[in-house]
């Protein structure tokens, strides 16, 4: 895909916001055309910029009342992608990551009760092949949950981008020419060791 530019920046900043946003309103604000925006949009879509939209369910009001965090360590690293296809199949389990430290993966899941979140301990997430132990940290309340921030640059953010470029770019042109003058010094002294064996 084609770099994300300002204008998907500025759109990405507005949708991620409200989802439900008109794209007319979308489009003022950005000062481009309607069908601009749906373009942009549709391309973000495709390019797995934007990988969904639409509302957030509150589960406790549909019977959830226990979010939990369940550290997972497995037998070896390797097996988690096996792991990670048997846990899709539960569905009280909303992410998945495999991670660095303590666990080899973490997920968060949802429960009715605490007697729910035990049978999907014990009957379910530990009887997957190669799951060695579980930590459980249950959510007493959650207290924000948020996208990540979107800045669209400035054009101080723009210079200070093309300097640090710039900069880049020197340092490479530096180690080219030490690796030239490398080059060039083995090739002379090869040169000689051959003129001197003959």
């Amino acid at each position: 895909m084609k770099k994300v530019d300002k204008l998907d920046l500025k759109i990405l900043q507005i949708i991620s916001l409200d989802a439900r946003v008109p794209f007319k309103d979308v489009a003022e604000v950005c000062g481009v055309s309607r069908a601009a925006i749906h373009q942009r949009v549709s391309r973000l879509c495709e390019a797995g910029v934007i990988t969904g939209s639409g509302y957030t369910v509150n589960a406790k009001h549909i019977g959830y009342s226990t979010c939990t965090y369940v550290g997972i360590t497995l037998e070896r690293g390797s097996m988690y992608k096996e792991a990670a296809a048997e846990l899709v199949k539960i569905p009280e389990i909303v992410e998945c990551h495999y991670t660095t430290g303590n666990y080899t993966m973490l997920i968060k899941l949802f429960s009715r009760d605490n007697e729910h979140l035990m049978e999907l301990l014990n009957n379910r997430i530990q009887e997957i092949p190669g799951v060695v132990s579980t930590e459980t940290l249950i959510s007493l309340e959650e207290s924000f949950s948020r996208q990540v921030p979107i800045i669209v640059p400035t054009a101080d953010t723009d210079d200070d981008m093309k300097a640090a470029l710039d900069f880049a770019e020197e340092l490479r042109g530096k180690v080219r020419d030490d690796m030239d003058e490398t080059v060039s010094v083995s090739e002379t002294k090869r040169r000689g060791r051959a003129a001197k064996s003959e």
